[in-house]
């Protein structure tokens, strides 16, 4: 998936600002923040969204933990934090690589419109 751009982050090609890594994801700060702390937990191997990831469900797991492990890192853990998947158009997803987004460090809005 050389065209992929979290592929391409992932192999060191795009540079990142790493906030955690394992041997299964990789996590970086978002470079357009929708919130004070906003990180995203992407697998290493390539799945296009959510709903494909879901066939992995050990993978699925790494990055739900990686997600819980960055809130730590981040210090929102005990004052709450959003973990959001983005699948298909109607989501805005922007990136066809599944990847968590884990949002907080303020009080954060509803969801919806």
């Amino acid at each position: 998936m050389s065209e992929c751009l979290f592929c391409r982050i992932i192999a060191g090609e795009i540079p990142s600002t790493k906030v955690h890594e394992t041997d299964t994801v990789y996590a970086f700060r978002d470079i357009s923040p929708q919130s004070k702390v906003h990180v995203l937990v992407v697998p290493k191997t390539h799945h296009e969204d959510a709903a494909a990831l879901a066939g992995h469900p050990e993978l699925l797991a790494d990055v739900v933990a990686a997600g819980a492990e960055v809130a730590g890192i981040e210090g929102i853990a005990e004052s709450g934090y959003r973990f959001v998947f983005n699948t298909g158009d109607d989501a805005c997803r922007t990136v066809f690589h599944a990847h968590l987004h884990v949002l907080g460090g303020e009080q954060l809005a509803g969801f919806g419109r």
